[in-house]
């Protein structure tokens, strides 16, 4: 029937999702391991298919790159939905701020193809702003709400800390400082009785 084959044309197959999260899953670890440099034929072997495969679901190297950093982004989002009623409100921040990290871990070596990627255009940076903001501005209401942050730090301002705490992400052990700072970060954010000046 000709209705029975127009769906079918537009809606994937099974196996094709699958497969399309496999090479999205392997394409993290190699280039988080790799870089910009690894090879695509890593990829597809560690998602268990074949190179032909992969160049159906993404084209060009850029087009794979571009498709990781969103479901990393989607991913962040999805966890901060999770934390609102998996942990409290302050620990909810901080496990997803923690989270942060390794996703810049694993797109650094992604650099420099998402620049060619978003070379021209912003809807990538636009993009993850937007989903990440939103993200953390919900935790941070939370923690707010409960009384247990300060109410004059807003979502961006914790995003712009964040980045700039990632900025020396290529220098060794840099992730276990980043994270240790966060926990001063949090710690400082917390809601305590004021001290006494010193006479």
């Amino acid at each position: 029937m000709p209705v029975k084959t127009e769906e079918r044309l537009r809606k994937p197959r099974a196996d094709a999702i699958r497969n399309r999260e496999r090479v999205l899953e392997a394409a993290k670890a190699v280039f988080s391991a790799g870089g910009v440099e690894a090879s695509l034929e890593a990829v597809a072997r560690r998602a268990g298919v074949g190179i032909g495969t992969l160049y159906r679901h993404f084209p060009t190297r850029e087009a794979l790159f571009e498709a990781v950093y969103r479901r990393e982004v989607e991913q962040l989002s999805d966890l901060a939905a999770r934390l609102q009623s998996e942990a409290a409100p302050v620990e909810a921040l901080r496990l997803w701020l923690r989270a942060n990290v390794e996703f810049v871990a694993t797109k650094k070596g992604m650099a420099a193809a998402l620049a060619i990627a978003t070379s021209g255009t912003s809807e990538l940076t636009i993009f993850s702003f937007a989903r990440l903001t939103k993200a953390v501005g919900g935790l941070l209401a939370r923690a707010v709400a409960a009384g247990d942050v300060r109410a004059d730090v807003s979502a961006e301002d914790l995003l712009r800390t964040l980045v700039g705490m990632c900025l020396l992400h290529d220098q060794p052990g840099w992730q276990a400082g980043v994270v240790r700072m966060l926990d001063v970060l949090i710690d400082g954010l917390r809601v305590s009785a004021p001290t006494r000046r010193k006479k």
